[in-house]
């Protein structure tokens, strides 16, 4: 017989797997077909008011789980956008000098003017670090791209991600009415500083296997008859293990048989020109386009594993807190 002290351990164990569970076929009606490693993290960020740092290559599907959660939520997206140059004023807020500037003429000569009167919440404009943490409802606040950056835009991010609050020097500290759910992805161009990961919960996203790329493009492209998505996803699985720069995600797949469709091909080895013609959609580079041969690519579509090409072996997916 269990104690009270273990029962208590497994009810808890239950109602997280049981919610991550449901958090993942809300995911699922809007689109996305998350695993239940990614659905137990988004899930435990939320119940835990941690941001989640998702890392993974270009085209895996980082920025869309974010998308698909304030879908599934029916929240409110805000995305702040990172680039390198990336500061206060363009992230979290900054004030409306123009106003500024008329109130003060229009002030001249009647009293005495007071800071209070051009420093305070209407002068104010709101970017989206601290659009996201004025909502009054539920919010996803999606900090795309967070390894083009600076240190210094990390630094002042940490007050965010630790407190939900931005101080204003002019107003004081601004503290979230609504604590939003925060998604960070990172493809991984720079190290992130260590402060920043541990206040994140983390999550490693991969190339899906081929079994779940199907589902995806099935999902998305149900009009794709099945032959056509079993070769191509097939094909988009080889390529992967080929030496490119730029290995095709996701986003490559759905494109490149969106194209195979508008040009009313039913199958990957139906016509290997009509393959060579539209690898653009695939390979975006002119390194790795001219890499591949046509005989090669033919060998790709006709199938990787007789000719010596493995099965990419998926990793197992980590899903951690930081330890603080």
């Amino acid at each position: 017989m269990q104690s009270a002290g273990n029962q208590d351990a497994t009810a808890c164990v239950a109602t997280t797997v049981t919610d991550a569970r449901a958090l993942r076929e809300q995911l699922n009606r809007a689109g996305y077909l998350a695993d239940d490693d990614l659905a137990t993290a988004v899930w435990l960020a939320d119940a835990l008011e941690r941001p989640l740092l998702i890392e993974g290559d270009a085209g895996v599907g980082k920025t869309a789980v974010a998308q698909a959660l304030a879908t599934a939520q029916g929240a409110k997206l805000v995305r702040l956008q990172c680039f390198e140059g990336l500061d206060m004023a363009q992230a979290a807020y900054e004030w409306n000098y123009g106003r500024q500037l008329m109130t003060i003429r229009l002030q001249e000569g009647q009293r005495q003017l007071q800071d209070g009167d051009v420093f305070h919440r209407d002068f104010l404009l709101e970017r989206p670090l601290l659009q996201a943490i004025s909502q009054s409802g539920p919010c996803v606040l999606l900090i795309d791209e967070i390894d083009r950056a600076d240190q210094a835009f990390e630094a002042f991010l940490l007050e965010v991600l630790s407190e939900y609050q931005i101080t204003v020097p002019e107003l004081g500290t601004l503290k979230a009415t609504h604590i939003p759910q925060v998604i960070l992805t990172s493809n991984g161009t720079r190290e992130l500083s260590d402060a920043l990961r541990r206040r994140c919960l983390y999550h490693y996203l991969d190339y899906p296997t081929l079994s779940r790329e199907m589902a995806i493009v099935k999902s998305v492209l149900p009009q794709a008859n099945s032959r056509l998505v079993e070769e191509a996803v097939a094909f988009v699985q080889r390529l992967r293990q080929e030496d490119l720069s730029k290995t095709p995600g996701i986003a490559e797949t759905l494109d490149w048989i969106r194209a195979l469709l508008q040009l009313k091909q039913t199958s990957v080895v139906q016509d290997i020109a009509v393959t060579l013609s539209t690898l653009g959609c695939l390979l975006k580079t002119q390194e790795d386009r001219f890499a591949l041969s046509a005989e090669r690519v033919r060998q790709l579509a006709e199938g990787g594993r007789s000719i010596g090409v493995a099965e990419k072996k998926q990793p197992v997916q980590h899903s951690t807190a930081s330890q603080a």
